[in-house]
């Protein structure tokens, strides 16, 4: 079991590490590049549940999350235009937002495993998503929440806006966490693909 479970520990780390080195990097208004990885870490959870269980499933988490805390102590070390890459609070709200939001996934996709094969892994990503995204956003940005940090300025995300640009005005940080999720739940259902030919290829090589 310990050996099987190596490509999803190193899929699962690769895909960390991506996400907090491509998170650094804005794309157009709303979102980071950093968007568009993170939820391949749902399909890596998914797939170890589907074949190993939940309990190797949450060993795939936890190096998930040790990664995590890595790459942010290392990026509270490193400074950037407007200070450290990585601010106590950011960091705090990454780590809470993947560890529940992974182990959440790993609890439904658990109960739903027996019915038909979309089912499990769809709504478990989908509810991850949605708790991944709104703890890390509410608890890295919002001003109810200064007290996580007093040091750490975060006037800018509570700047009132449109929502996204043409809705109701709302703190920034809402416009940022809305396209965050909008991106997560497309990638969720993309990623129900390579989870259907993963699926194909292992009844494959049992026959």
């Amino acid at each position: 079991m310990a050996m099987n479970l190596i490509p999803g520990i190193l899929g699962m780390a690769a895909v960390v590490v991506a996400s907090n080195i491509l998170v650094q990097f804005l794309l157009g208004q709303w979102l980071t590049w950093g968007a568009f990885t993170y939820p391949i870490a749902f399909l890596i959870t998914d797939l170890t549940n589907r074949f190993y269980g939940a309990a190797a499933a949450r060993k795939v988490v936890m190096a998930g999350f040790l990664t995590g805390l890595a790459c942010s102590i290392i990026g509270t070390q490193i400074e950037g235009e407007f200070g450290p890459l990585v601010t106590g609070r950011v960091a705090f709200a990454s780590a809470m937002g993947f560890l529940l939001a992974q182990l959440l996934d790993v609890e439904i996709f658990d109960r739903l495993r027996h019915g038909s094969w979309w089912r499990a892994p769809l709504v478990s990503s989908l509810f991850g998503a949605m708790l991944d995204t709104l703890l890390f956003f509410t608890l890295a940005f919002s001003a109810a929440l200064v007290w996580l940090e007093p040091s750490n300025d975060v006037s800018w995300a509570g700047e009132m806006l449109p929502l996204l640009g043409y809705g109701p005005e709302v703190p920034l940080w809402v416009s940022l966490a809305v396209a965050d999720w909008g991106v997560k739940i497309a990638l969720v259902v993309i990623t129900l693909i390579p989870f259907r030919a993963v699926l194909r290829r292992a009844r494959a090589d049992m026959v």
